[in-house]
């Protein structure tokens, strides 16, 4: 399966390019994951526990991270295995380019699955695959820019929302 999307994130490449290599920040973007470990270096290894359709399956893996050009490119290559209910292994380019407001995330991602999670047809799999992607990327803007709902983000800061201040993702956080 084949997915390429994009989106554009208010914070600079290099506030985008620090978080994607951080593994706390990876942590909370990757929906089911319980471990995290690693660095950009060496590569990271990661336990996920998702249900797809009826199959549910902890996967333990390892991300490597190549042909890496700081602030502006990256290749990710990962393999995880989940026992009975199969394998997932696949890769992502991604991207990012400066435009005003902030950094386009662009990626092109390449994966395949075997065993049970195979048997359960290209449809379901090619459904899931998508939803884990947008919801990582979703996942992963709020870190580093703060959540979009601006009704949440007056009733979280208060009075900060009548002046003006954005509330900042907990990533920003940090490196502010």
């Amino acid at each position: 399966m084949h997915m390429t999307d994009s989106r554009t994130i208010a914070a600079s490449p290099e506030e985008v390019w620090s978080a994607i290599l951080n593994p706390e920040v990876l942590k909370q973007c990757v929906p089911g994951c319980t471990e995290m470990s690693g660095n950009a270096d060496d590569g990271f290894e990661a336990t996920v526990v998702q249900k797809v359709g009826p199959v549910k399956a902890t996967f333990k893996g390892t991300v490597v991270l190549s042909e890496m050009v700081p602030g502006q490119s990256l290749t990710l290559t990962g393999e995880g295995k989940g026992g009975a209910a199969g394998f997932a292994k696949g890769g992502a380019d991604v991207k990012l380019n400066a435009v005003e407001g902030g950094t386009e995330l662009h990626y092109d991602v390449d994966a395949k699955v075997g065993g049970k999670l195979a048997q359960l047809g290209s449809r379901i799999i090619d459904g899931f695959a998508k939803k884990m992607a947008d919801q990582f990327f979703s996942n992963f803007q709020d870190a580093v820019e703060g959540p979009q709902d601006e009704d949440a983000d007056a009733d979280a800061i208060g009075d900060d929302a009548e002046g003006g201040e954005k509330k900042k993702g907990w990533f920003k956080k940090l490196v502010s």
